[in-house]
């Protein structure tokens, strides 16, 4: 496959024993991704093996997903997958609205404040409620978390992999 792959899940279990698998979701549209019909792919998280799937069903289940796969019927069938990344083509990504990114395109941006001062990389991103926060290691001392408010998120070029912030009092504990 050449098209690049964009992780929207991890293969955490089993479910059931008619080849459900249990997903932890890794994507802001999950209903999207895991739709009837969607073409996805397994991807082993060291070897890099790949296996093109296509989701049969998928219900929501205590911020899991339980998604059954074309041709599995039983638990043997897929028990070996577990741990395994779920990933989808750049292909069937959508165009997103202004001021929305996906992870992989924030994850890796160089982060600088309004007077170009750097304070390092954004590592990953949480979801904890009303807004994400955008974490960023720093060279030294704690990571910085940003939550991702127009206050603070000046400006994003996913282009030059930069992003630039105005920090709020109280954001940066040295």
């Amino acid at each position: 496959m050449s098209e690049k792959l964009y992780t929207v899940g991890k293969i955490v279990n089993t479910h059931g024993i008619r080849g459900e698998l249990k997903i932890v979701p890794e994507t802001h549209f999950p209903d999207e991704r895991f739709a009837k019909g969607s073409k996805l792919v397994f991807v082993h998280p060291e070897q890099g093996t790949q296996f093109p799937v296509t989701v049969e069903a998928a219900r929501e289940q205590k911020n899991m997903f339980i998604i059954k796969f074309q041709g599995f019927t039983n638990i043997n069938e897929v028990e070996k997958y577990k741990g395994w990344l779920l990933k989808v083509e750049e292909q069937y990504l959508s165009e997103l609205p202004e001021d929305e990114y996906y992870y992989h395109e924030i994850i890796g941006c160089a982060v600088v404040t309004e007077e170009g001062e750097e304070l390092g990389t954004i590592s990953e991103i949480l979801s904890p409620g009303a807004n994400d926060v955008w974490v960023v290691k720093r060279s030294a001392g704690k990571p910085l978390l940003l939550p991702y408010i127009d206050d603070v998120v000046l400006n994003v070029d996913i282009n030059e992999k930069k992003v630039t912030v105005r920090l709020m009092e109280g954001l940066l504990d040295l």
